[in-house]
C-alpha cells in the first residue's frame, strides 16, 4: 500500500474529471433543451455525476490534509500550501454543496428548464474554473517545491 500522503495525489483526479463532465454533460443538455432536473434519464446520470464528484472532492480534501501535515512534518512551510489548502477546502465544499442541490432536486422531481437550465451551467462552468486554479497551485507544490515527492533543502 502506498504511503497515505499519496492517497491524495490519486483521488483528486476524479473530482476534477467528473465536474469537467457534468459540466460538458449540462452544456450540451442545455444546447438540446433537455430537462437538467426531474428524474429523467438524462437528469439522473447528471445528479449522479454530480454526488460522485462531491464525495470525492471531499475526500480528496480529507487526504489533502493528511498530505500538508505529512510535508510540514518533514520540513515543508506550511504557507507554501496556503493557497491551495483554501481553495481546495472550498471547492471540496462546494463540490458537496452542488451534489446536495442537485440530489435534492433530483430526488424531489423538480424540473429545471429555461433560464434555470442556464444558471446551472453557470455553476457548473464556474465549479470547473476553481478547480483549474486549485489544481494549478497544487501542480506548483509539487513541480515547483517537491512538496511529499522530494527531500526538504535546508
Amino acid at each position: 500500500m502506498p504511503p497515505i500522503e499519496q492517497i491524495h495525489p490519486m483521488v483528486l483526479h476524479f473530482p476534477i474529471v467528473l465536474i469537467m463532465i457534468l459540466a460538458v454533460h449540462d452544456l450540451f443538455g442545455l444546447s438540446r433543451g433537455l430537462p437538467l432536473g426531474g428524474r429523467g434519464t438524462y437528469a439522473t446520470v447528471a445528479t449522479s455525476i454530480a454526488v460522485t464528484a462531491g464525495a470525492s472532492a471531499l475526500l480528496a480534501a480529507f487526504f489533502g490534509d493528511i498530505a500538508l501535515d505529512t510535508a510540514v512534518d518533514r520540513g515543508f512551510q506550511d504557507g507554501l500550501a496556503e493557497m491551495h489548502e483554501g481553495l481546495g477546502s472550498t471547492a471540496g465544499t462546494l463540490f458537496a454543496i452542488w451534489a446536495a442541490v442537485r440530489a435534492f432536486v433530483w430526488w424531489r422531481s423538480i424540473e429545471i428548464t429555461g433560464w434555470k437550465s442556464s444558471l446551472v451551467a453557470i455553476v457548473d462552468i464556474a465549479l470547473v474554473l476553481l478547480v483549474i486554479v486549485t489544481a494549478y497551485f497544487g501542480g506548483q507544490l509539487v513541480y515547483e517545491y517537491g512538496v511529499n515527492v522530494a527531500p526538504v533543502m535546508k
